[in-house]
Order: structure tokens, then sequence, then C-alpha cells
């Protein structure tokens, strides 16, 4: 708003180029949120139930949403609340991760809900690599201490060693070569 308007020469290309580094940045820091999809059925088996459930249970803690569906065949389809009351369950289940984004909803022959992460994708990521690096610790220490109690066993007393053997020895002397 200045007068006389001011006016600022640059180099286009740099410009340019600038602009294109923003978006790359903006682009690297954007989440895209994966929805991961479950099939269930209204007569699913307890075992079968609990190791879906186990699914779910990976893919919240991994911070991406889950499509739960339900398939309805034949004469399952008149009766939607089996399919509910799964769902529900389901949704019980797995409180303390997600929570229910879109509630139960039939369409057609399936039934769909979606559920949401407490924990926004980043901050999973951030979880998963702490609890990885604390289990890398844990088995580092349990090592050294198996290593410490064998060179106290080694220390302790003579222990015959195992006579090296070539790959002449281990041959069945009957068979010629």
């Amino acid at each position: 708003m200045a007068r006389p308007p001011v006016c600022k020469l640059m180099d286009y290309g740099k410009f340019k180029y600038e602009n294109a580094q923003k978006a790359r940045e903006a682009r690297r820091n954007q989440t895209n949120v994966i929805i991961k999809e479950m099939k269930l059925r209204p007569k699913i088996d307890a075992h079968d139930y609990e190791t879906k459930k186990g699914h779910v249970v990976r893919f919240l803690k991994a911070g991406d949403k889950v499509k739960i569906t339900i398939m309805f065949r034949g004469r399952e389809q008149h009766r939607p609340e089996l399919g509910f009351r799964l769902l529900q369950k389901l949704s019980e289940d797995v409180a303390e991760l997600g929570f229910v984004e879109s509630s139960p909803k039939q369409d057609g022959r399936n039934m769909i809900m979606v559920l949401g992460p407490h924990k926004k994708k980043a901050d999973a990521k951030v979880d998963a690599l702490a609890a990885k690096e604390s289990r890398a610790a844990e088995r580092a220490a349990a090592q050294a201490e198996e290593q410490a109690e064998r060179d106290a066993a080694h220390a302790a007393g003579p222990v015959a060693k195992k006579k090296e053997r070539g790959r002449s020895e281990n041959l069945d002397p009957e068979i010629e070569a």
C-alpha cells in the first residue's frame, strides 16, 4: 500500500525451486490415514474372534483406522442383531485402544463399523520404537547375564572340551569316496 508501489525483483527459477521445496516438505509432514479392514461373520467361533480381535488391536496400536465388516449370508440376513451384538462386543474389547468413529450401519448384506485409534500414527510409531529399544536392552542384559553364568561355570571347574572334527572324520568310514 505504499506510494509509489514497491516492486520486488527476483529470480523466477529460484522462486519456483523454493515453492517446490515447501510443497515437498508439506507432503513429508502430512499423515495419510490408512483404513484397515477386518471381515467377520455373525456365527464366528470364539478362537477365531480372538484372532481377529488381535489383528484389530495391532492395527489400532499402529495408529490406523479399522473398518469392521460383518458379512451376512442366507438366513443370517434376517438376524442383524447378531452382527450388531458382535460389533458392540468388539468395540468394548478394544475400547482402551480405539473409539467407535461411525456406529454400526446395515449396508445390504453387510454391517459396517469404523474404529478410530486414540493415538495418532506418529505417536504410535514413537511408542513402538521405544518399546523395541527397551526389548533390545532387556535382551542384551539377559545375554550378558547368561555369558557371566557361563564364565563362572567355566572358571569353577575343568570341563572336557569337545574334539574339533574335520569334515572327513564326520563321514562314515565304510563309505569310500
